[in-house]
């Protein structure tokens, strides 16, 4: 079983800011470099069969991860294996395809853990419609923004093999 989800920071907190700081500019014209550093933090909760892969304890740019899914996203439904990585941080979790099954990896744990392919892809394609719906939603100008585009439903539903 896999849980996967994301929690924008409450005000007060010092990473609401990198929220509230995309209403001062156009976010539709926010490049991807500032999407990835400056802008969206959260925590994300990724577990697969209770072993935490990723864990809330910090906090991650939703673009970043989003753009870095989607990049896993194609390859596995490619049929090939692929990695997620992390601006800030050196981090990899690998994406090892055996036999309709995917086994998740990460360079900093030893642990270990397999799961259904479609069931990856399927809580991959769930987290970035959620995590495209609460960026517009929240600040609508960047459904025109070119980056966050690349993580659109539109986009999702045209992914072959997912």
């Amino acid at each position: 079983m896999i849980h996967f989800s994301f929690e924008v920071p409450n005000a007060g907190s010092p990473w609401r800011d990198t929220w509230d700081r995309a209403f001062q500019v156009n976010p539709a014209t926010i490049n991807e470099m500032d999407l990835c550093y400056k802008y969206f933090g959260v925590t994300v909760d990724l577990a697969v069969d209770e072993v935490g892969i990723i864990s809330s304890e910090g906090h991650v740019t939703l673009v970043d991860l989003s753009l870095s899914l989607c990049h896993a996203l194609s390859l596995l439904s490619a049929g090939e294996d692929t990695a997620i990585g992390f601006t800030e941080d050196d981090e990899v979790i690998r994406l090892h395809r055996e036999d309709g099954l995917v086994k998740i990896t990460s360079s900093k744990h030893q642990w270990q853990v397999s799961v259904e392919r479609e069931e990856l892809v399927g809580s991959f394609v769930n987290f970035l419609r959620d995590a495209h719906a609460c960026l517009t939603t929240n600040i609508p100008g960047l459904a025109d923004n070119p980056v966050v585009q690349r993580f659109s439903p539109e986009f999702l539903d045209s992914i072959p093999g997912k």
